[in-house]
C-alpha cells in the first residue's frame, strides 16, 4: 500500500538537504559553541553562520533571534519572559479563544498567578473583530498575544492592524507565526510586532529546535538559567545541528516560495474540485475564512460521518489526516478551535484537517478525494 502523508501541519517531512546538513555538523563537529579552544570556535562559528541565515530569511538581525528547542518554547518565553520584564507596568493580557495551547496553556497560568487574561472571539470564519480588541485593552495591558495563522483551519489574523494598535498603545504584540512561516512572506522589520515565534519541524526541517524574534529594544526576561548562550536570555548548550538544519531549511523554502505557494495552491484546488466530484458539494463543508487563509490546509466536515469514523477509515486506506492539532488530536474532545467558530454541531463533529507540502502530489490528492467518497458510500448502505 502506498501511504498518503497529508498532516503536514503536524510536521513535516525532513528535506535530504536538511538531513545532509546535519549529518555533516554530527558527524564532523562536536565542540561546545562556548569553548574557546578550536573545536569550539568551529561550533561557534555554524551556529552564527545559521544565525546569520534565518536572520536574513525572515528580515531582521542576527541579534534579535533567540534559539529555543521549539515552538511551544519559544511562545512561553514570549508570554512569562514578556510579561515579568513589564510587572511593574499591569498584569492584563489579551489573546483569543483559538490561540495554540502553548499559548491557552501559558495564559492559563498566568490567571493562577493572578494576571487578568481576556480570550476574544472569532467569527464564524475564525478572524477576530478589531473593535472587540479596541474594547478590550486597557490602561494595564502589557501583551497581546494573538497567532499569525491558525493551525486547524488555517485562517489568517489581521497582524499587521492588530500590532499597529498595540503599538499605539505602548502594548508589546507576540505572535506565533509557527504555521505561517513558509506559507506567508515574513518580514520581522516590516510587521508591527514585538515576538515572533517560530518552528523549523513545519518546513521541512528539524524537530526539537525553533526560534524566538526579539524586536531590537524589548527586554525579556530569560526562563532558563545556567549559561550565558542567547545574549543570556536562553541559558543551555544550543543544539548545533538543529540550528543548521533550521537554517537551510529555512533557505530551501525561501527560494522556492513562489513555487511552494503556487504547488500547495494547485493542490488545495484539486482536493476541493475532486471532493465535488466523488464526494458533491452538497456533503461536505469548508471551516475557515475563504481569502484569509494559508494555501496549505483545509478543514472540511463531512456531516454524514464521525470525526472519528472517517479518520479510521482513511487510515485504513493509507492516508493521514488529523481531527485538529497534534498536541490534541489523541483527543476525542471536539476542537476548542471549531467551538469558538460557533460551528453546527454537525459540523463540529465531523471536521477533519487536510495539510500537505514537500512531497505530495496530484495524483495523491485525487486518491484521497476518491477514497473518502467510497467510505461515505459504504457507510451510507451499512445497514
Amino acid at each position: 500500500m502506498n501511504r498518503i502523508y497529508l498532516d503536514h501541519a503536524a510536521s513535516t517531512p525532513m528535506h535530504p538537504r536538511v538531513a545532509e546538513a546535519m549529518m555533516n555538523v554530527m558527524t564532523g563537529q562536536y565542540g561546545n559553541p562556548s569553548s574557546i579552544h578550536a573545536f569550539g570556535r568551529e561550533a561557534k562559528r555554524t551556529v552564527s553562520g545559521a544565525r546569520d541565515s534565518i536572520a536574513a530569511s525572515l528580515g531582521c538581525k542576527p541579534d534579535e533571534l533567540v534559539f529555543t528547542g521549539g515552538g511551544t518554547e519559544s511562545d512561553n518565553l514570549a508570554i512569562f519572559g514578556a510579561v515579568a520584564a513589564r510587572a511593574d507596568q499591569g498584569k492584563h493580557v489579551i489573546t483569543t479563544e483559538i490561540e495554540h495551547h502553548a499559548v491557552l496553556h501559558s495564559c492559563q497560568e498566568l490567571e493562577r498567578q493572578g494576571y487578568d487574561v481576556t480570550y476574544l472571539s472569532v467569527d464564524e470564519s475564525g478572524r477576530i473583530k478589531l473593535e472587540e480588541l479596541r474594547e478590550a485593552i486597557r490602561p494595564d495591558t502589557v501583551l497581546i498575544t494573538m497567532m499569525y495563522a491558525n493551525n486547524e483551519v488555517g485562517t489568517i489574523q489581521p497582524i499587521r492592524e492588530v500590532g499597529e494598535l498595540a503599538r499605539q498603545h505602548d502594548i508589546l504584540f507576540h505572535t506565533d507565526a509557527v504555521q505561517a512561516l513558509g506559507s506567508q512572506p515574513i518580514s520581522c522589520r516590516d510587521l508591527p510586532v514585538d515576538l515572533i515565534s517560530f518552528s523549523a519541524h513545519k518546513i521541512n526541517g528539524p524537530q526539537g529546535v525553533g526560534a524566538l524574534y526579539v524586536r531590537r529594544g524589548v527586554t525579556l526576561e530569560a526562563r532558563s538559567h545556567g549559561g550565558l548562550q542567547e545574549r543570556q536570555r536562553r541559558a543551555g548548550t544550543e543544539n548545533i545541528a538543529g540550528i543548521a538544519g533550521f537554517a537551510e531549511a529555512l533557505k530551501i523554502i525561501t527560494e522556492n516560495a513562489e513555487e511552494h505557494l503556487q504547488h500547495a495552491l494547485e493542490l488545495k484546488k484539486t482536493l476541493l474540485d475532486q471532493l465535488a466530484i466523488h464526494v458533491g458539494t452538497e456533503h461536505f463543508h469548508v471551516n475557515g475564512h475563504h481569502d484569509y487563509t494559508l494555501p496549505n490546509i483545509l478543514n472540511i466536515s463531512f456531516p454524514e460521518v464521525s470525526t472519528e469514523t472517517m479518520l479510521m477509515n482513511l487510515d485504513m486506506e493509507g492516508i493521514a489526516v488529523a481531527s485538529g492539532s497534534a498536541c490534541t488530536s489523541g483527543s476525542l474532545e471536539v476542537s476548542h478551535v471549531l467551538k469558538a467558530m460557533n460551528l453546527p454541531e454537525a459540523f463540529l463533529q465531523s471536521a477533519i484537517r487536510f495539510s500537505w507540502g514537500l512531497g505530495n502530489t496530484t495524483k495523491e490528492i485525487i486518491t484521497t478525494a476518491e477514497k473518502i467518497g467510497t467510505i461515505l458510500q459504504r457507510l451510507r448502505n451499512k445497514p
